[in-house]
């Protein structure tokens, strides 16, 4: 299980639950450097288990949690924040994704994250960028996963375009080689759903153009061992190698006949439906060669690591970006922000929000808890919520996302109730309090700053806060006292007392 939070340490770990396969890289920091130790791969093809209504099967969740049993066994020890594990298309559309999710935070003691498309494909050229040789130049990176494909166009180590689409070699196996067998006219429904999905971002894509164009995943780098084994390639996918491939696949009929150079059987189902994406994708994007990189999305989440480690954190520029867009009163956000750390400090061990989670989302929603007045300032609690759950926000999880979200929604009139808390799960208390406390601060600084604010006191216990001005204060800012008194109200609603002196 996982142990007390620090920030020194010197093993890191990825794991990646992918839609066809779950990866773990297991690495040693060393002298600013980041050294693999070990790579596990399983293909458990947790896709393959979903069906018609997006729910996961039994069977599929099973040989997920056995997998990571497996690789369990690895990071028993590892403290909280030296180990991330992230979930890509399967568990983004899964709807009852959170029973596995809680399995397999069981049987590993860490957190899973689950990422959108585009933060997908932003750790992806994280960890190619790190992979290859440090050039100057644009270059086009693809991930072929089983249930997405990710295309990103960047420039030494910062992605420029990032784009998910809805195309992946286990649900196209599904939906049009089912049965195993393989003919033309399958294929070739294949390629043109894959076309037709491309379609959206072929122009931006050639619009930035790009030098070098790299694959990062499995599927290409099958496919280029099958070209090297034929003697075509030495492991690089060419378009005269895809032609050659695609004939030798439709020849063979059935993927249990495809008995290709350098393809594992394993492989094999796969195959079919990966090749007619990549070969979509050649002929939409003007690809000629594509590069293989054994660097990913597990060694992106590693980077991703290491840089907060050293108080590089993707999420601050985020945030400070998105404020900026959204014309947020900054110097207000630093008041609130401050007061509501204050405040955590002062009520953590009584509440249960020691966590170092607890004071980040505390600390991002007080930053941006004003950003939907840039739409309207009726409701604007309701519509920051809305930006900050269905942006794309780069380096945050869904999960950090939709707490964000609460924070911000239940920051200014009904605080959020039962069923609300209940939507983020067993973290659900915890960011009621949080809210609390943000709705403090902002109370605290309603003036703005152009008033003296006095200290002070806080005690909390179980459902109840006092909180304790300097003698005759509050009698002498009428405004401040009937924030509180009206505050206390909005608390009472949900069992919770505030008390004002």
């Amino acid at each position: 299980m996982a142990q007390t939070e620090h920030t020194d340490f010197p093993l890191v770990a990825t794991i990646d639950l992918g839609s066809n396969s779950f990866h773990m890289v297991l690495a040693r920091v060393d002298h600013g450097e980041i050294r693999i130790l070990e790579r596990l791969g399983e293909k458990v093809q947790l896709g393959a288990g979903l069906d018609d209504q997006g729910m996961l099967d039994e069977e599929a969740m099973q040989r997920g949690v056995d997998c990571l049993r497996r690789f369990a066994q690895l990071i028993n020890g590892l403290p909280t924040g030296a180990v991330r594990i992230v979930a890509t298309n399967t568990l983004r559309v899964a709807r009852n994704r959170d029973v596995f999710i809680n399995r397999a935070k069981q049987v590993l003691g860490h957190p899973v994250d689950v990422i959108s498309g585009r933060e997908e494909a932003r750790l992806i050229y994280l960890g190619v960028a790190h992979t290859l040789s440090d050039d100057a130049g644009k270059r086009l990176v693809v991930d072929i996963g089983g249930g997405s494909t990710e295309f990103i166009v960047g420039e030494r180590f910062e992605s420029i375009l990032r784009e998910s689409l809805h195309i992946g070699c286990v649900s196209f196996g599904r939906q049009f080689f089912a049965d195993g067998r393989i003919t033309a006219a399958r294929y070739g429904q294949a390629y043109t759903a894959a076309r037709l999905e491309l379609m959206p971002i072929e122009q931006s894509i050639q619009r930035l153009g790009w030098e070098g164009a790299v694959g990062a995943s499995g599927t290409i780098r099958a496919i280029g061992q099958c070209l090297r084994g034929a003697g075509l390639t030495d492991g690089e996918v060419t378009r005269d190698g895809l032609q050659w491939l695609k004939r030798k696949v439709l020849k063979a009929g059935h993927v249990d006949k495809l008995d290709l150079p350098g393809l594992k059987a394993d492989r094999r189902p796969i195959l079919p439906p990966g090749l007619a994406i990549l070969d979509a994708l050649f002929d939409a994007l003007g690809v000629q060669t594509m590069q293989h990189s054994e660097g990913a999305l597990r060694e992106g989440v590693l980077y991703e690591i290491y840089g907060r480690r050293q108080h590089e954190d993707v999420r601050e520029r985020t945030l400070t970006a998105l404020a900026e867009r959204s014309h947020v009163d900054t110097e207000q956000a630093a008041r609130v922000e401050a007061k509501a750390l204050s405040l955590l400090g002062k009520v953590a061990d009584s509440w249960e929000l020691t966590d170092s989670k607890h004071a980040d989302l505390l600390r991002w929603a007080a930053r941006v808890h004003e950003i939907g007045m840039d739409i309207a300032h009726s409701q604007y609690h309701k519509h920051g919520a809305y930006l900050i759950e269905h942006a794309d926000l780069p380096g945050f999880s869904r999960q950090e996302q939709q707490s964000m979200a609460l924070l911000v929604r239940g920051h200014r009139r009904n605080l959020p109730n039962d069923e609300r808390v209940a939507e983020v799960g067993e973290e659900g208390p915890a960011l009621r309090r949080l809210c609390m406390l943000l709705r403090l601060a902002i109370l605290y600084h309603h003036i703005r700053g152009f008033q003296e604010m006095p200290a002070l006191e806080v005690k909390a216990a179980g459902k109840q806060l006092t909180l304790r001005f300097p003698p005759g204060w509050l009698k002498a800012n009428p405004l401040t006292q009937a924030d509180f008194a009206q505050e206390a109200q909005y608390w009472a609603k949900i069992g919770y007392t505030l008390t004002v002196r």
